[in-house]
């Protein structure tokens, strides 16, 4: 199949997700958009997930299949993805994911009406429910960085854009990330990342229509499922010390409040629960030494967590 000459290439890694891609691949095809193309990266699966890829980029040439013999990680199959972008636009999928049917149309759209750097769209949950994966609603912290439509902004007109941190749900200007990679062979490689685009834009557009479908996988083998291993909790808090200092490095005050708001009614309750019962003391000592950096910020006097986040904090 040969499609009209391309404005957006989608980046979709995945490893060991043969249970998952075709879905992927099917919202992709979905797409009102036609004019896109996907570069399909197996990251060393063990299962079909290469041979699905494959199957893909033989029946569709905007399909290209890229395999790596071992896994490199998400960061680094991401950035092999960027260095073959030839589109004025780009976005990412991640494999076990569903874009919905007007994401890219929409996208897309919107940065050839504004000239923005970016956009960021609004995205929900896909849970298991018996045989079937169910979508739920838009949640209050994706709200608030996504509603109502706000074309051409910037941080310090709306700060709490960075709680949406996430690579999938956003379009970009390929120009934009000349100069821009994801960390690798770590996990939550898109949460320095994404503060990084919101603060270094010259202008980013936020609209509140749901552009894809976070999967959680009803086995728990999501990499935002793991945090109860050690590893994983040190990769994460990483991330959000990260985020939270290249928002003080661009002098992004209220930008920096908003993150405090969001990791202390989200993050903080049920790491402080896993720690009450985790077999290793220094999984306890890591968030402890978290909190502590936390409450020595500036800051924090101002960060009061947003009722419709959460009722109250666990400490």
């Amino acid at each position: 199949m040969t499609a009209a000459a391309p404005i957006v290439t989608v980046i979709v890694p995945g490893r060991d997700i043969a249970a998952f891609a075709p879905a992927a691949l099917d919202s992709l095809r979905a797409q009102t958009e036609l004019r896109w193309r996907a570069i399909l990266i197996d990251d060393g699966s063990t299962d079909d997930t290469g041979a699905i890829f494959d199957a893909a980029a033989a029946a569709d040439d905007r399909f290209t299949a890229i395999h790596h013999a071992a896994s490199r990680g998400l960061g680094a199959a991401r950035n092999v993805g960027l260095d073959l972008v030839d589109t004025p636009y780009l976005g990412f999928l991640d494999g076990d994911d569903e874009l919905l049917p007007h994401a890219l149309a929409r996208m897309t759209g919107t940065l050839e009406a504004t000239g923005s750097d970016f956009v960021a769209g609004a995205y929900v949950r896909s849970r298991s429910q018996g045989a079937a994966y169910v979508a739920g609603r838009v949640q209050p912290w994706v709200a608030a960085a996504t509603s109502p439509e706000r074309l051409g902004t910037a941080l310090a007109a709306h700060p709490r854009a960075v709680s949406n941190i996430v690579a999938w749900s956003k379009v970009s200007r390929t120009e934009f990330w000349q100069d821009l990679r994801f960390p690798e062979r770590v996990a939550y490689e898109d949460q320095v990342v994404a503060q990084l685009m919101y603060t270094r834009a010259r202008a980013f557009d936020v609209i509140p229509d749901v552009v894809v479908q976070w999967r959680l996988r009803a086995d728990g083998t999501s990499i935002t499922q793991g945090k109860a291993q050690l590893p994983v909790l040190k990769d994460y808090l990483a991330a959000l010390r990260g985020g939270i200092r290249v928002l003080h490095e661009a002098g992004a005050r209220g930008s920096v409040v908003a993150r405090l708001e969001l990791i202390l009614a989200m993050d903080m309750p049920s790491l402080l629960d896993i720690a009450s019962s985790h077999p290793d003391p220094a999984y306890a000592a890591e968030v402890d030494a978290f909190i502590a950096e936390l409450r020595a910020l500036p800051e924090f006097a101002d960060a009061s967590p947003d009722p419709t986040i959460t009722a109250a904090l666990a400490w």
